[in-house]
């Protein structure tokens, strides 16, 4: 899927002082967020992350943004800005760094720790520059501040960016949790006073633009958390992103009040919350972490799990435990808490994963029948706090999906925002600010890029149509040996399908008319191999689709003696 907009012209030259933006992720669909800014011939680049597969996309382990916009200017890049830690906003650094390793990383302490780790693995050593809440860098011809936002992992920040074109405050994922875990609240303080100042270009967050009212507290959690250990008589495995560290805190303060012992279950719950406790972002009680190879050392009612997969990803571990493909079993009496929102998309995924647990006898507890999480994305009365503190010249919604961007700039709109200021653009627009006035001016060409192995970008849209063929249609392959001189049928035609309910008896029936058609085309003097391999096609195609009503692949394969 290539996100191409014919009705766009190709973006002209930039204007002398002006400031351009274009997004290659995350406007149309949760996921892959990246937006590169550009001003006196100098690029920003704000996160890199990656878009997470459908059931549409067979096969593909992740989709990047589209770096062939800039992959001719790698050199003119200053920086990668990284607001917070989560897969979607920075899991497709290491494919950028792998194309120039030496572009500096900007983010926060606990952003760089956990993408230096994944990068480790990636064997490669970037340059970094940690910053915090309040301090101010000059990145070339960026002048970039850095706010405290509150998001579902701590040190998120959001990224004041002001050059000579004007000042753009870019969100990041945020919220306004006014009884945040670790006491870091959303800065509307800074927001105020960069409002005073005024801000040109507000790129805003807009995944809970449709939900009203406001995200209720993460301190609601706990008691709920705490209610639910009381009724479990065995085993309990919650599941969560491996970066929730306030949710795994909140699991770790539950267990502990309850007598139970935690193990960490993914090789990325593992890291992540090794390198949480080790810089001082997860407080573990004294004793309270034991291995997972040591569990049935315990009682069943003395354990607690934590686990990925609570977007029922096949390969994590929640999935391969539901089916029963991991060595941690759940049975009647155990307890499975689902600690996250379902991300749009995963509906189905999820779903699968609790109809199996339920099926094994577990209780499957989730956001559908208890509060067991919240989101980390500010609902739309948060938004209209926003707006009116700021109130900002030109608004540009991001992060979410078309329907998310459209309620988001009405929420601009109700505020005060001219609705000729409100920029609805999605992946691959190109936005430009120029004398304070934000409008789209083109589209440069923004394709899914799929990570297939240890392919990137190799696999095609056709490619994957392909794969869906097979999977949903099935296959047939023909042969038939054809006599070069006469055009006579010497062998065959065979015909195997594989994916059928059907027997393959079913097409002895073809096999005349089959036999017929080649030839009667061979005698008219199509003796081309590729002409009589159509013929084939098409006759077995229209026999199958008629008698069948399928549209498999049909491999046809003539050979001449």
């Amino acid at each position: 899927m290539s996100h191409s907009h014919p009705e766009l012209p190709a973006p002209p030259p930039l204007a002398p002082g002006a400031l351009r933006v274009v997004p290659l992720g995350g406007l149309g669909e949760v996921g892959r967020n990246m937006a590169v800014l550009e001003h006196e011939g100098r690029l920003l680049i704000i996160d890199c992350g990656v878009l997470f597969p459908e059931d549409h996309q067979p096969g593909v382990d992740l989709i990047l943004p589209d770096f062939d916009y800039i992959k001719d200017r790698l050199d003119d890049i200053e920086a990668i800005v990284l607001t917070h830690g989560h897969e979607d906003h920075i899991g497709g650094v290491p494919y950028l760094l792998r194309l120039r390793r030496d572009i500096p990383l900007v983010g926060s302490q606990l952003t760089l720790a956990f993408i230096e780790a994944k990068l480790k693995e990636h064997r490669i050593t970037p340059l970094t520059l940690t910053v915090k809440e309040g301090q101010t860098e000059k990145l070339g011809v960026f002048d970039c501040e850095f706010v405290a936002v509150n998001h579902s992992i701590p040190d998120a920040l959001a990224v004041a960016v002001t050059t000579s074109a004007g000042t753009v405050l870019h969100t990041g994922d945020f919220k306004m949790d006014q009884l945040p875990l670790d006491g870091r609240v959303t800065d509307l303080r800074a927001f105020a006073r960069l409002g005073e100042k005024g801000v040109d270009l507000f790129m805003v967050d807009s995944t809970n633009a449709e939900v009203p009212g406001f995200v209720t507290n993460e301190t609601e959690i706990g008691p709920v958390l705490d209610s639910v250990f009381d009724t479990c008589e065995k085993r309990i495995v919650v599941a969560s992103f491996a970066s929730h560290v306030h949710r795994v805190q909140q699991v770790l303060n539950a267990a502990h009040s309850h007598g139970r012992r935690v193990a960490f279950v993914g090789r990325s719950m593992v890291r992540n919350m090794g390198i949480a406790a080790e810089l001082g972002y997860l407080d573990v009680p004294e004793g309270l972490l034991i291995d997972i190879k040591k569990i049935d050392t315990l009682r069943d009612d003395q354990v607690v799990l934590m686990c990925t997969g609570s977007q029922g990803e096949p390969m994590a571990a929640l999935s391969r435990i539901a089916n029963r493909d991991h060595k941690v079993s759940v049975g009647p009496g155990d307890t499975v808490i689902l600690a996250s929102s379902l991300i749009p998309g995963n509906e189905n995924s999820v779903f699968r994963v609790i109809n199996g647990l339920t099926r094994l006898g577990a209780r499957v507890v989730h956001s559908g029948n208890a509060k067991v999480h919240v989101s980390g994305h500010a609902s739309a009365g948060e938004l209209l706090y926003c707006y009116n503190i700021l109130r900002p010249k030109n608004v540009m919604p991001v992060h979410g999906e078309v329907r998310h961007l459209v309620a988001n700039g009405a929420l601009a709109v109700r505020t005060g925002v001219p609705p000729e200021r409100v920029v609805l653009a999605e992946d691959g627009f190109v936005i430009d600010l120029v004398d304070g006035k934000a409008s789209i001016v083109g589209a440069v060409p923004c394709g899914y890029v799929y990570v297939d192995g240890s392919s990137v970008g190799e696999l095609t849209d056709a490619e994957l149509k392909d794969r869906r063929i097979l999977g949903e249609e099935g296959f047939i392959s023909l042969f038939a040996v054809i006599d070069s001189g006469t055009g006579k049928v010497l062998a065959g035609p065979e015909i195997h399908a594989r994916g059928f309910a059907e027997d393959e008896a079913v097409f002895e029936s073809i096999l005349p008319q089959l036999t017929a058609a080649l030839e009667e085309a061979a005698s008219t003097g199509s003796v081309d191999t590729h002409q009589l391999q159509q013929v084939m096609r098409r006759v077995v195609g229209r026999f199958v689709s008629n008698r069948l009503r399928r549209r498999p692949m049909i491999i046809p394969v003539v050979v001449e003696a």
